[in-house]
């Protein structure tokens, strides 16, 4: 611990504070990309806190650049404790959905703008390592330069462009950016749930894109993770789609047209889709009753 953190006055201590709340939003976005967990990502943010609590930044020139890099190797320890204690093998194959930023298309919270700015949706943090995560998220959505990240992830500022680049090509392949038009989304979205309510399978089809891949996240250690690919097999499911179209609730998801699922004022799934070019390529679904259970649903009483 610095010596002469005890020693700060009142108003010393109040300018620091004042000075990590000027940041204190970017530093959870950062936080929140990396991690893909709420709960966490505020865990992150207290740790960073307290870290510049014990630190002497009089020489610091810019305090927001050391706050990134504070918080990202938190963030970057947290990720690798997460994956070590997955002892199993088979748990290293989970398909983890993020905590859902859910919001109204009525009336969008500046603080989730924030969270959200360039953001490719949910999708981003379920295909990327945790390095590769890093280094993407810095630069390429934080613009933190190469020589920066290198020693955060303990590789050369070469090797740190090409893990970015790897996770770049995973986001182009697998997490597209989704169709800037929010009308044009939800137009595809209704379409999908109208047709499964009908038991129009070829309608279905139309608004699936061929590779449309599904990932439902349903917790208990990833036992109840289901991947599906490919629109037929998507599609097979309409069945069940068709079962929760009462209940559905259009929302906004990590800034998407998606819906959440409510039965009895209970949330039992949130589903965020990645549509395209009027198709949708994604289909992401969390219905782990725990994290669900934990989750904002303030922001569907407007």
């Amino acid at each position: 611990m610095d010596e002469n953190s005890s020693l700060r006055n009142p108003t010393d201590m109040a300018g620091l504070t004042a000075r990590f709340e000027e940041h204190r939003s970017h530093l959870r976005a950062v936080s929140y990309r990396m991690l893909g967990s709420l709960s966490e990502a505020d865990d992150a943010l207290q740790e960073t806190w307290l870290r510049l609590e014990r630190t002497d930044v009089s020489e610091v020139e810019n305090l927001g650049g050391w706050l990134t890099t504070v918080i990202s190797r938190i963030c970057l320890n947290m990720l690798r404790s997460r994956e070590q204690r997955r002892e199993d093998p088979m748990e290293r194959l989970e398909t983890r959905i993020p905590d859902p930023l859910i919001g109204s298309e009525r009336r969008i919270d500046p603080e989730q703008e924030v969270m959200l700015a360039d953001s490719v949706g949910l999708a981003l943090m379920v295909v990327m390592e945790s390095l590769e995560r890093l280094a993407f998220v810095l630069h390429d959505m934080f613009a933190v330069p190469f020589e920066e990240i290198a020693p955060l992830v303990e590789k050369t500022s070469a090797a740190t462009r090409q893990l970015a680049s790897r996770a770049r090509r995973k986001v182009q392949g697998q997490a597209p950016a989704p169709d800037k038009d929010l009308a044009r989304q939800r137009e595809a979205v209704d379409a999908f749930f109208a047709a499964a309510r009908d038991g129009r399978f070829e309608a279905l089809l139309s608004v699936l894109d061929p590779d449309v891949v599904l990932r439902s996240d349903g917790g208990a250690g990833g036992a109840l993770t289901v991947v599906l690919t490919g629109a037929r097999t998507v599609a097979g499911q309409a069945v069940t789609y068709s079962s929760l179209v009462p209940f559905v609730r259009p929302a906004l998801i990590n800034g998407a047209a998606g819906v959440v699922v409510v039965r009895k004022d209970r949330a039992v799934s949130v589903m965020a889709f990645t549509v395209v070019e009027g198709r949708i390529v994604a289909i992401d679904v969390l219905s782990d009753p725990e994290r669900l259970g934990a989750l904002d649903l303030t922001s569907l009483e407007d």
